[in-house]
């Protein structure tokens, strides 16, 4: 927690989501007060913007639509973070429902395709936990190395990019954590990852650019 005594303005976007919540008590077990809001004066006033996201795309950006959050979201100069489905929302488009998407990082989101071996049954949704592969130097890894286990929840994914800051296996390979400029996200559950997962936060919260 070194460092984030001073850390305020933090806002998790209501995005109508189930794991709100988790995510505000993530934070706050490290010593962070979050506000969650849609209120878009709230938001563009936050030092700290994050997206959380459980379910599926053609729902979440309609959540966003109705809330008139969508030009705010884009126009943010701040730290942003999205999480889980609110990783994928920050991408040009996702295959689940066809729907486009916040066109902040690029890259298209669409179902997984997993081979399964006649000794190894691949299931969908990829759920349980896994580690991280091919980790970049960033402000967000800081401290991450491929013995870490970090914990998914998803059937759908972004393929490895320029903008993979660490990518994942299972049966494929697909971005676990990606950025450009202001903007990152994260496949996994931080909130639902142990150490590494509040590690993840807290390098967020620590983030200057």
């Amino acid at each position: 927690m070194a460092g984030l005594s001073n850390v305020s303005g933090l806002v998790i976007v209501d995005t109508g989501c189930a794991n709100i919540s988790s995510v505000y008590f993530a934070c706050q077990r490290l010593g962070v007060t979050a506000t969650v809001s849609r209120d878009i004066k709230a938001i563009k006033q936050a030092q700290r913007v994050i997206l959380p996201g459980v379910g599926t795309a053609n729902n979440a950006m309609a959540q966003l639509q109705q809330a008139d959050l969508i030009d705010t979201l884009q126009q943010l100069q701040q730290p942003v973070l999205g999480i889980c489905l609110g990783m994928q929302l920050l991408t040009e488009s996702s295959q689940e429902g066809n729907v486009s998407c916040l066109n902040l990082i690029p890259g298209k989101v669409a179902a997984m395709q997993v081979e399964a071996s006649q000794n190894n049954k691949l299931r969908l949704p990829h759920m349980g936990w896994n580690t991280l592969n091919n980790i970049q130097p960033h402000p967000l890894l800081t401290g991450f190395t491929e013995q870490d286990y970090v914990y998914f929840v998803h059937s759908f994914a972004l393929a490895v990019n320029d903008y993979t800051l660490a990518s994942c296996h299972y049966g494929c390979d697909f971005s676990a954590v990606i950025a450009k400029d202001n903007v990152a996200g994260a496949q996994f559950h931080p909130e639902r990852s142990g150490k590494a997962g509040a590690r993840l936060i807290e390098n967020f919260l620590k983030w200057q650019l």
